[in-house]
């Protein structure tokens, strides 16, 4: 083991008045899971990679996600359910407590970085209670090649076993993660979930970047041959990671990435996947990468055995994998990419009603990524059992600090200057909602968007959704024509209709919250007004 070293001198910590009883600075993958075995933080699976159970918390914890509200903040900060205030003094106090609490502790210390393209990048220092997250750290932020100074520019401290009290703290209740952009620093403490650590670099990147005209963004990105890039937006489980995951294209990257004034850049070094159902068959990349060095969070066993069983959910839908992106054959490194060509807005619609491809006008564009419409899968937050449908600005609303409007008017920009195409996929159901209907085939979905690819969708047969607006396509290789027309899956068309009508409602109602600051354009582009009962 090494002690924590830059250049055989210890690092100025002064910077953080944090003790412990001892460092261990930039360990491997290897060494980080031969001690988190000897502590027993988790088990080592027959592929070799580390299984972890991350405790009571096996998703992200969204109410209990406060920004410290000070002169940086306080004009600027988009302050709501999502972005909630959290005051200088209880930050001092309970950072006072959490290193209170870390000096008997031994800490697991990483540089690393994030932003692939060199113009954005920013230094992290991760410190962390357990070796598991700081594994965590290693595959997901960007590795040091050398260009990386000596003093971290953010630094994230999360400990698990620190619980805050709510009574004294001033946090809601002992878990939580506080983003403090005068001190750039990050406290996460009460929860061993993993994905924390990762959303709160992408908060402050959420704030940092489109003051330099860059568009973060909630999606992965991939390019082809040619090197034409294509971006997916969508929460989880709308099938961003598993879509861009394609052996014919190199990967840039599965969840997080800045759109800049030449180039897609991803913002991390790795990828955190979901695993529930994992087949090899049909997601074969993302289980190849589970190998030595990748952490599994929350899966379950085949009985008596070692061997990972991805249909195991007993201890949460949410069950994850990270792994570096060097675990993905063929994946870009840097990951960076050109200006996309083509750009899919997935949603898992609940419902059953949107069609599973239409392709967007600008203004249609800018009113999706506005609702973020999709259903929340189970298990991606505390409390989520089941499908529930919601909007959220932007796909990405849980981790936006400024007002969505700030993104959209940027994204609006960059697609109308470089004319991409946007197409609205639906990896949701069909034939009937949720409970009735069946999920659209994965394989239906990659067809639909090779065909987009590659150009197959560019002819002018295209039919007008009477209740949403959207064109779609008469014909897609590989896809069965009746499929592309939801209403005609359903056994009962004025069932449709009103299920159709219905979401139309809920789109039209959350819009309303943006009407004042969207142009006439995409006030309109949302669906149709309803304009008689559909007799059952």
């Amino acid at each position: 083991m090494r002690r924590i070293t830059i250049n055989n001198e210890v690092p100025d910590l002064g910077y953080l008045k944090l003790h412990a009883q001892e460092f261990f600075y930039q360990l491997s993958p290897g060494e980080l899971t031969t001690i988190a075995l000897d502590k027993s933080e988790g088990t080592l699976s027959s592929s070799g990679a580390l299984a972890v159970n991350t405790g009571k918390f096996t998703g992200r914890s969204p109410k209990d996600r406060f920004i410290v509200k000070d002169k940086i903040t306080e004009n600027q900060v988009w302050w709501s359910d999502v972005n909630i205030p959290f005051a200088e003094d209880d930050f001092d106090r309970i950072y006072t407590k959490l290193r209170s609490y870390l000096k008997d502790k031994t800490l697991f210390v990483r540089d690393g970085s994030v932003c692939s393209e060199e113009s954005y990048r920013l230094n992290v220092r991760t410190i962390t209670e357990t070796a598991y997250q700081n594994l965590f750290a290693h595959n997901l932020f960007l590795r040091p090649d050398g260009s990386e100074g000596e003093n971290p520019e953010w630094t994230i401290i999360a400990a698990p076993g620190f619980k805050a009290d709510p009574h004294k703290d001033g946090t809601r209740q002992q878990n939580f993660s506080i983003i403090n952009f005068s001190q750039k620093i990050v406290l996460i403490g009460g929860t061993g979930y993993t994905g924390e650590i990762k959303k709160a670099m992408f908060s402050v990147l959420n704030f940092l970047l489109p003051s330099q005209r860059v568009l973060p963004m909630h999606c992965s990105a991939n390019k082809g041959q040619q090197g034409d890039t294509a971006i997916f937006f969508g929460l989880s489980g709308t099938g961003k990671t598993t879509l861009s995951a394609d052996p014919d294209r190199e990967l840039i990257g599965d969840d997080e990435h800045g759109w800049g004034h030449h180039s897609i850049f991803n913002f991390e070094g790795g990828c955190y996947a979901k695993t529930a159902g994992l087949n090899p068959e049909k997601e074969p990349q993302i289980y190849q990468a589970i190998k030595a060095g990748a952490l599994l969070e929350n899966i379950g066993f085949v009985e008596g055995s070692n061997i990972p069983d991805f249909d195991d959910l007993s201890i949460t839908e949410n069950t994850r994998v990270s792994y570096p992106m060097d675990h993905i054959p063929g994946a870009a490194i840097p990951s960076t990419g050109s200006i996309p060509e083509n750009i899919f807005v997935l949603t898992a619609d609940a419902f059953g009603v949107l069609p599973p491809i239409s392709k967007l006008s600008v203004a249609q564009a800018r009113y999706h990524f506005l609702s973020g419409y999709t259903s929340k899968i189970a298990g991606t937050e505390v409390g989520i059992n089941e499908p529930q449908s919601t909007f959220s600005a932007c796909f990405g609303k849980a981790f936006l600090p400024l007002h969505p409007m700030k993104y959209a008017e940027l994204l609006g920009k960059k697609i109308t200057e470089h004319q991409v195409n946007i197409w609205l996929i639906n990896t949701g159901w069909t034939g009937g909602p949720y409970g009735t209907g069946n999920r659209i085939k994965l394989s239906y979905t990659r067809n639909m968007i090779k065909a987009a690819l590659e150009g197959k969708l560019d002819h002018s047969i295209y039919n007008a959704d009477g209740v949403f607006g959207l064109m779609t396509p008469d014909h897609c290789p590989g896809v069965p024509s009746e499929l592309l027309n939801p209403a005609s899956t359903w056994s009962d068309p004025a069932n449709y209709l009103e299920k159709a009508y219905h979401l139309a409602e809920l789109f039209r109602e959350n819009f309303k919250q943006y009407e004042e600051f969207a142009d006439e354009d995409t006030r309109k582009a949302g669906p149709i007004e309803r304009t008689m009962k559909v007799n059952a």
